[in-house]
């Protein structure tokens, strides 16, 4: 049997492969998940609805199974984030008050492909109120600490999905990014996370895709196979899907058995408007670039040549129209309009804003995100990878991006700034990953690599081979505060 003293030496293929070759099985690994996050929930509030006894009927009907079991995460425990996805019949609130009596009637389907892998739903994760800041604190439950530093932001919007990894309640957790939330809480707790490209994962079966295209669905892991594994289970259109990335006919997994080629590799240390960033995350970046290097591909520092202020006014745009709509859905439902005391004070502020935007104004956002596209297309044409730091400073100072404020303005312009780096390849529509390559002052600090639309497994290959050269997954964040638990 396995030794669970030693449960987070697994990611999730690993326990996994101990499920399936029975040295352990689903019922001891879900309870030792359900122990952690006993354990270490309260001080870091990652999980804000738990399943356990479902989850553990769950286990005990996966163990009373005879023969082999299917699934390429069969009887492994796994937390969704409580937004973007509904599990049905249970709730989905999308860290507000306004949802808080939603229970979904179906499942997404990434929630059925989620099944179909074999997965055991251990609950719910932290998330900023409907996605809209890249910090975790929502009025209805409460901040997501940051088990590195907790004066520190976690990150968001899936802020709790990466602290449940990070801390080791459990190695892969489902998460959405619609301007970063998956690569910025992965970089500021020392996680890989990769932002697959446009339509790579189905929004179904009642929407075609999030805020016109910007959002997409996937998980925050310590492992790149994981990563990996997860879009093996996931990924591919479904009857009905308004577009789809380009088609992948193998296994994602197995194109990390396969060195990347020696690539050209564009490595840009400034923002796309030419200013300088901090110089922490700076360095980061050169040490990937050089790390890189050794590893036989070729640097050049290059960057695209981009419409920084369009596309910043764009995406305002965008989330601000998608904002005021997802609002008047919800008072639909529940049989009457918002109002200001249902959500919070940055939320109402989106919502109002997106009301007075004109058809013309949300055609012309659209219109500048599909330009931005052919700006990178070009730029791919003359290198194979984009790396960036993944963030323009390191992890923020716990509610530096607070959605309690009443300065829209304010907010965005550090909201922006901050995420200059994700947000772009949102509008894009293209792959790109944050690697936990460096730690500085205590911190993770992640660098980013981007590709053209559809490379998500050569992305996924090379964040391989820079795993393999300096590996990262056996950093965990709850080992370096254990003494506080």
């Amino acid at each position: 049997m396995a030794n669970f003293a030693d449960y987070e030496a697994f990611d999730a293929t690993g326990l996994a492969e101990l499920i399936r070759t029975r040295q352990a099985s689903s019922t001891e690994v879900v309870t030792a998940a359900l122990d952690r996050i006993d354990e270490r929930n309260p001080q870091w509030n990652a999980v804000v609805n738990r399943l356990d006894e479902k989850a553990l009927r769950a286990a005990r009907a996966f163990d009373a199974q005879d023969g082999p079991t299917s699934g390429l995460f069969a009887g492994v425990p796994f937390l969704v984030k409580d937004s973007g996805i509904q599990v049905k019949g249970e709730r989905t609130s999308n860290g507000s008050r306004f949802w808080r009596d939603h229970l979904a009637v179906r499942d997404s389907t990434v929630t059925e492909r989620y099944r179909a892998a074999g997965l055991i739903f251990l609950g719910f994760t932290n998330t900023a109120e409907n996605g809209l800041a890249s910090e975790t604190a929502p009025a209805a439950y409460g901040p997501t600490l940051n088990p590195w530093n907790p004066e520190r932001s976690a990150g968001g919007s899936s802020g709790g999905a990466a602290v449940a990894v990070a801390s080791g309640m459990v190695p892969a957790a489902h998460a959405t990014d619609g301007g970063g939330s998956i690569r910025v809480p992965s970089s500021n707790t020392g996680l890989f996370g990769l932002k697959p490209s446009r339509g790579r994962n189905p929004f179904g079966p009642d929407i075609g895709e999030g805020w016109n295209g910007l959002s997409v669905h996937h998980v925050v892991t310590r492992s790149v196979r994981d990563s990996a594994g997860f879009l093996d289970a996931t990924h591919g259109s479904e009857p009905g899907d308004p577009y789809a990335a380009p088609h992948f006919p193998g296994s994602f997994v197995d194109a990390l058995s396969r060195p990347p080629k020696p690539l050209k590799i564009a490595l840009q240390t400034v923002g796309h408007d030419g200013l300088p960033i901090d110089p922490i995350v700076q360095a980061a970046a050169r040490d990937a670039a050089s790390l890189l290097s050794d590893l036989g591909h070729v640097i050049e520092e290059a960057r695209p040549d981009i419409d920084f202020a369009a596309v910043k006014q764009a995406t305002r745009i965008i989330v601000a129209s998608n904002t005021a709509n997802v609002l008047h859905m919800r008072g639909l439902q529940v049989g009457r309009p918002a109002t200001e005391k249902d959500v919070e004070a940055i939320t109402w502020l989106w919502g109002t804003e997106g009301k007075h935007y004109s058809a013309q104004e949300l055609a012309w956002a659209i219109t500048t995100i599909h330009q931005l596209s052919r700006v990178f297309g070009r730029f791919f044409g003359r290198y194979d990878m984009l790396l960036t730091p993944t963030l323009a400073d390191p992890a923020l100072p716990l509610r530096t991006i607070d959605q309690q404020s009443t300065d829209l303005d304010g907010y965005f312009e550090i909201l922006y700034q901050h995420t200059i780096f994700t947000s772009i390849y949102n509008c894009a529509g293209l792959p790109a990953a944050t690697i936990p390559l460096v730690w500085s002052g205590g911190l993770p600090i992640g660098v980013q690599i981007a590709g053209p639309l559809g490379a998500d497994a050569e992305i996924l290959a090379l964040a391989a081979q820079l795993e393999t050269a300096r590996p990262w997954s056996n950093k965990l964040a709850h080992v370096s505060t254990k003494h506080s638990l």
